[in-house]
């Protein structure tokens, strides 16, 4: 049976995906450059615009910040958060200073059903 998503998670799924699929247009890009000049910051600029990987990774972002937005609401509603709301507050404080700590309420949040 397939999994049903919210609006939030599918939006992300979609960012996501595009921004893989621009990221490797990117590295192909970069590989084909590469053979014939060298790889500057103002050629490197060039390509992330002119692939569209900027504009994916801006998607990603915002969709990121809004699936975690709906997680955290979404989340107080559910019994294991209020048997654990210090716990769970804290990793929502702290998504901003850790990479690790952002991947992983990501990764959760895309396991609330």
């Amino acid at each position: 049976m397939k999994p049903i998503y919210s609006k939030a998670q599918l939006d992300y799924l979609r960012a996501k995906t595009k921004f893989e699929n621009k990221a490797s247009t990117l590295e192909k890009k970069i590989e084909l450059t590469r053979k014939t000049r060298e790889i500057t910051q103002e050629v490197m600029e060039g390509l992330v615009m002119e692939t569209g990987f900027h504009d994916a990774f801006n998607e990603l972002t915002l969709s990121e910040n809004q699936l975690i937005e709906w997680s955290h609401s979404t989340i107080k509603h559910e019994k294991t958060y209020r048997e654990n709301k210090q716990p769970i507050e804290q990793m929502y404080q702290n998504l901003n200073t850790s990479p690790e700590m952002r991947a992983q309420i990501i990764e959760l949040a895309m396991k609330i059903r």
